[in-house]
């Protein structure tokens, strides 16, 4: 029997995944408003049923997405970061977070920020975990560029690369914005360089 019970187990663990990962994949393709326990449902290939039984509001899965999310986008960021050739180059880094703040992980995260903007409920869940982001997309990016942040301004310096590429990654998501980032990009490695 308990061998049943731990097929269950992750079989319930795979459907809680794949309507997490659904849920992100909505997000990035039809906005929030679109991301209806319908839809989420129907890109899980799971039934109706089966969402509800998980997660039975959306606020439900919204808030689990939140946590969901966060996961993926960590563990995206240091297959990238250790991906990236040694020795390191400004231009390289720069290209592994422009590629973050570009992919379908940051837009479902965007369109998390721009609901919880005016709910408190998921406010409450995306505030604290986009945080914790934050925090590590700083250090990946301080440990990446090889900066020494007791020197004066450094730090402002790799938060303004990150509000770069973040403001870059925004722009993305009305157009294709891949020549002018290249170029910005390539004019920010020289900067970062000659600091």
């Amino acid at each position: 029997m308990p061998l049943k019970l731990g097929r269950q187990e992750d079989r319930s663990a795979a459907t809680r995944r794949a309507l997490l990962d659904a849920t992100v994949t909505c997000l990035a393709e039809l906005g929030y408003t679109g991301t209806t326990s319908a839809a989420v449902a129907a890109r899980a290939g799971l039934s109706r049923g089966a969402q509800l039984h998980h997660f039975p509001t959306k606020n439900d899965l919204v808030v689990a997405a939140v946590e969901h999310l966060t996961e993926v986008r960590g563990a995206e960021l240091a297959a990238a970061a250790a991906a990236v050739p040694t020795p390191r180059s400004t231009r390289a880094v720069l290209d592994l977070l422009g590629d973050h703040f570009t992919s379908p992980v940051f837009t479902a995260a965007l369109e998390l920020w721009v609901a919880a903007r005016t709910d408190a409920d998921l406010m409450a869940a995306v505030g604290p975990l986009e945080q914790k982001v934050g925090r590590e997309v700083h250090r990946l990016t301080v440990e990446l560029l090889g900066v020494d942040e007791t020197a004066p301004g450094a730090r402002e310096l790799v938060q303004a690369t990150l509000d770069l590429v973040r403001g870059l990654g925004l722009a993305n998501t009305i157009t294709d914005d891949r020549r002018r980032r290249e170029a910005i990009l390539d004019r920010w490695a020289l900067t970062l360089d000659a600091t």
